[in-house]
């Protein structure tokens, strides 16, 4: 599933998840986990799941933690695993709004980080007009390899060279090895960075939001947006079809049009930060 020249990408990605060599070895096991803070049904399920992932580990396999998948990150592309990443937008968009309608929520902070979580959330909170924003957790950090800052697009390039005969095995695995150091959106000028964007010039996500991965402001802006959607201050409560205008939605169509959207590739070093 994972292994060969041309799955590089799929590997850098899974080890910003924590995977290295060993893991690949091991038969990927997927375990689908549908934890909620809203009832005890389910309220035990994240302790339980890591127990049958220890099992899991235990059995010679690699645990996945799974729910409907935001993108399928192992799948080559143009295969039949890339057909369901739209599909998996429109199961998160009704997901989100299920749980909220279901549950009778006064307002939502919809946490994102991925090409189709992303447009998903914003689907949702369009669709159930409560008060309401997106938390985007920001972009991943720049990789090093032979003295230059990369992203995963440098692995894709490797990929492709690696065919030509223009880098060794051992250099295309210490690319793959550096691209994605920890966790955030893929570090580029793609669709998760763009999707970003427009949630800010749409104004349903505080404005600057749009930063590294686990960087300290960005955290700050977590803890204040959940206290304002909390009702921890006095700030009006928008409901979404205030925020989504017809305004707000050509101010976001000029920002992605001014910067490309992702169909540029821009540098790793607005990822430095």
């Amino acid at each position: 599933m994972i292994d060969g020249a041309n799955r590089a990408g799929a590997r850098a990605m899974l080890r910003a998840c924590g995977l290295g060599d060993d893991d690949f070895a091991k038969p990927l096991i997927g375990v689908a986990n549908t934890w909620i803070e809203i009832g005890p049904c389910n309220y035990h399920l994240r302790e339980l799941a890591e127990h049958v992932k220890t099992g899991i580990r235990k059995a010679g396999g690699t645990p996945l933690n799974s729910i409907p998948s935001p993108f399928p990150m192992a799948s080559p592309w143009a295969t039949e695993g890339m057909r369901t990443s739209l599909v998996s937008r429109e199961v998160i968009a009704d997901s989100i709004e299920l749980v909220t309608r279901g549950n009778l929520f006064d307002a939502l902070i919809v946490l994102v980080g991925c090409d189709k979580t992303i447009p998903g959330g914003i689907m949702s909170l369009a669709r159930l007009n409560i008060p309401g924003l997106i938390l985007y957790g920001g972009s991943i950090a720049a990789g090093q390899f032979e003295g230059h800052a990369v992203t995963i697009q440098d692995v894709y390039e490797g990929i492709g060279k690696h065919a030509r005969g223009g880098i060794t095995d051992a250099q295309l695995k210490s690319l793959e090895s550096a691209a994605c150091p920890g966790a955030g959106a893929c570090g580029g000028q793609f669709t998760a960075n763009t999707m970003a964007l427009v949630c800010e010039f749409l104004g349903i996500a505080p404005m600057g939001l749009s930063k590294r991965a686990g960087h300290e402001c960005g955290q700050g802006q977590f803890w204040r947006a959940g206290r304002r959607d909390g009702h921890g201050s006095s700030s009006p409560q928008y409901h979404t079809v205030e925020i989504i205008t017809k305004s707000s939605i050509e101010n976001a169509i000029a920002g992605v049009a001014a910067t490309g959207g992702s169909t540029i590739r821009s540098s790793p070093a607005r990822h430095r930060q």
